[in-house]
């Protein structure tokens, strides 16, 4: 049956650019990589860390991550690779597709609480500020499913069915259910979802971050259901459905434990990242809180010395008198022997005289001074 609308698969996944492939699925990945260090810088640096650190821990996480969701698929789909017929090499073509989200964020975990680690920061945090971002990044890297023309669903004639032309891997070609599609546009719902209750509850100490374990694992185990690949079956549940199902009871677990025993958020979530903020002093300008706060400790110093200035009589008393010339010490010593000649007084007598000898001493050295300037 031929339908009037429906979704058409890419004639292939891949393009040569001389002897170089371009894969669709792997530029996925790369996209969704991209998206989730961007998102989570922008998230990070928000609640007081360095810029750059999401980055820095990413290096370790993404490998770890790349290597847990390939060694997940292996292990749970292994007759792909190791049943008779089969080339185990194949196991290492991650490009082909495979890669099982339940492994990539379980060993991913491990390279982040590495990278956190030596950085000295709480892995907790560090998921918090990437957890919308690790959503939006499942939503890009779904729709290399679709350039690879798998993980569809049951058949339908909807006007948005998927459809299949490949016959390869015992695909049958007609119009499916486009599950890829669902699950992009769930994680996209589930990374806005987080930001959202991270603003309006303030989330923190991994609570975001098992917020969006939690309600994706709610959209897996539904679309897992529609899903008609192979996959091992445990009383008539698909395998991960089971998962999906034990992931989500301890998220939400996680999240009731953790919001009783340690509420809010977390005050520093990098220790030193506020002592070099770059926003605290742009280049070229001048740390005026810095400059007040110097004015603030040498204002107490100076008002306390203006007091013991004042209390100086040296200092409040109006200028020093010029100091007297030749003449006046001349005059001064006349009268000085003048007095001590004619004996009018002992020395405790001579004060009052030895202070009008000096003024006059005085005055006639000023006299003696100005004629002198006078007739020069």
């Amino acid at each position: 049956m031929q339908l009037l609308a429906y979704i058409p698969s890419p004639s292939r996944g891949v393009l040569h650019l001389g002897p170089i492939p371009l894969r669709g699925y792997a530029f996925c990945i790369i996209i969704g990589v991209f998206v989730a260090v961007w998102l989570g810088n922008k998230r990070w640096v928000a609640r007081g860390g360095r810029v750059g650190t999401v980055a820095d821990i990413a290096v370790w996480a993404v490998p770890f991550g790349l290597v847990g969701g390939r060694l997940y698929h292996v292990i749970t789909d292994y007759e792909l690779y190791f049943s008779q017929g089969r080339d185990w090499v194949d196991a290492f073509k991650v490009w082909q597709g495979g890669l099982g989200i339940w492994g990539a964020i379980a060993l991913g975990a491990v390279g982040a609480w590495i990278g956190c680690r030596r950085r000295g920061i709480p892995l907790p945090a560090w998921a918090d500020a990437l957890a919308p971002g690790i959503a939006f990044a499942q939503a890009c890297g779904r729709w290399g499913n679709w350039f690879n023309q798998e993980l569809y669903g049951r058949e339908t004639h909807l006007p948005w069915a998927l459809h299949i032309t490949s016959a390869a891997d015992g695909r049958v070609p007609g119009y499916y259910h486009p599950t890829f599609l669902y699950e992009s546009l769930w994680c996209v719902g589930v990374g806005f979802l987080v930001i959202w209750a991270d603003r309006r509850f303030t989330l923190g100490h991994g609570r975001a971050f098992a917020l969006y374990v939690a309600a994706y694992c709610v959209g897996r185990g539904w679309i897992e259901y529609m899903r008609v690949d192979d996959a091992h079956h445990i009383l008539g549940l698909r395998l991960n459905d089971w998962t999906a199902m034990i992931v989500f009871l301890g998220a939400v677990a996680y999240l009731v434990i953790s919001a009783k025993k340690r509420p809010g958020r977390e005050e520093v979530v990098e220790p030193g990242a506020s002592d070099d903020d770059p926003a605290a002093t742009e280049p070229g300008e001048t740390d005026l809180s810095a400059t007040e706060a110097e004015t603030r400790d040498d204002a107490p110093a100076d008002a306390e010395s203006a007091p013991e200035l004042s209390k100086d009589p040296e200092l409040s008393e109006s200028p020093p008198e010029p100091e007297p010339g030749p003449e006046a010490a001349s005059g001064t010593e006349t009268q000085t022997g003048t007095e001590t000649q004619t004996g009018t007084g002992s020395r405790a007598e001579s004060p009052a005289a030895a202070k009008a000898g000096t003024t006059t001493g005085t005055a006639s050295g000023t006299k003696t001074e100005a004629e002198s300037a006078k007739n020069s």
